[in-house]
């Protein structure tokens, strides 16, 4: 049985503890703490606020508020464009769905880890020297970040910019993202960052693009993927090389919510996708 359909016939604290359980599943307070998926640590605990907040009981509420001031806290030790890009969008939902008192309170923190981050930067902006190393081998290195940090590297330094715009790399991050449907459209020669941006717009992050949540059968888990398997090792020798159904962030709420499906788009999905690659070219 699905999650969520009998949850009328249970007694009321047998289901805030339920939706308790499943928030903490979702280790969301471990992922913040992770320069990788702090962005989408952020965008989930923004999901969950636009679309679910409401209907949350009081006890995980209390658990979001503690991860959105963990967020803001956290802030100036990512000190990258996604991590500043996903806070930002953080508290506009808090803005829009948390009580007065403990909206101020997130405010209040938030303003206080954008003054450090500015400090920190500020301290950090002095040149440092970057390795001259061929482009062949930066394209490798780059090959194994995410695309938050593949964006971020594009602006280090015009090197590392002209390395970041590899095809090669975008074809990757377009396989893993998006469906093989949308190959269809593919033509020879084409530009794939180009063409990942395109499609990343196009959908608004709901229908094709996944983020980093992966369902593992073998553990019956909503996990952060590693590499698109589950982090578990008891389950990546079950699994051997097969990779986890990825998921959606809308999904990722309807799971903790206990619904099916959702349709909807919110407003911080369309932010996040304008934010995302609001980055400047590097000339």
């Amino acid at each position: 049985m699905k999650p969520g359909i009998d949850d009328q016939s249970k007694p009321q604290t047998m289901i805030q503890e339920k939706y308790t359980k499943r928030y903490q599943n979702l280790k969301v307070a471990e992922a913040l703490s992770n320069n990788h998926l702090y962005p989408f640590a952020c965008n989930e605990l923004s999901s969950i606020i636009d679309l679910g907040y409401s209907q949350l009981p009081k006890d995980l509420k209390a658990f979001i508020f503690r991860d959105c001031l963990s967020a803001f806290r956290l802030l100036p030790e990512m000190n990258t464009s996604a991590a500043v890009s996903a806070a930002n969008l953080l508290v506009k939902s808090v803005e829009s769905a948390f009580p007065k008192q403990k909206k101020n309170l997130a405010i209040v923190e938030f303003k206080q880890a954008k003054v450090a981050l500015k400090r920190r930067t500020k301290s950090h902006d002095e040149h440092i020297d970057l390795p001259s190393l061929p482009q062949d081998i930066f394209v490798h290195i780059f090959s194994f970040l995410d695309l938050y940090s593949l964006l971020s590297s594009s602006q280090v330094s015009r090197s590392w910019n002209q390395a970041t715009s590899e095809g090669s790399l975008w074809r990757s991050l377009f396989d893993l993202h998006f469906s093989h449907k949308v190959l269809i459209h593919i033509y020879p020669g084409i530009d794939w960052r180009e063409a990942f941006k395109n499609e990343y717009i196009l959908y608004k992050s709901s229908k094709m693009l996944r983020s980093g949540r992966g369902y593992c059968s073998y553990c019956d888990s909503v996990v952060w993927h590693d590499n698109l398997r589950c982090p578990k090792k008891q389950c990546r020798l079950k699994s051997g090389k097969k990779p986890l159904d990825l998921m959606l962030t809308h999904e990722v709420v309807n799971y903790l919510l206990g619904t099916t499906s959702s349709s909807d788009e919110s407003d911080s999905e369309d932010e996040a996708v304008r934010g995302l690659w609001a980055y400047p070219t590097l000339q």
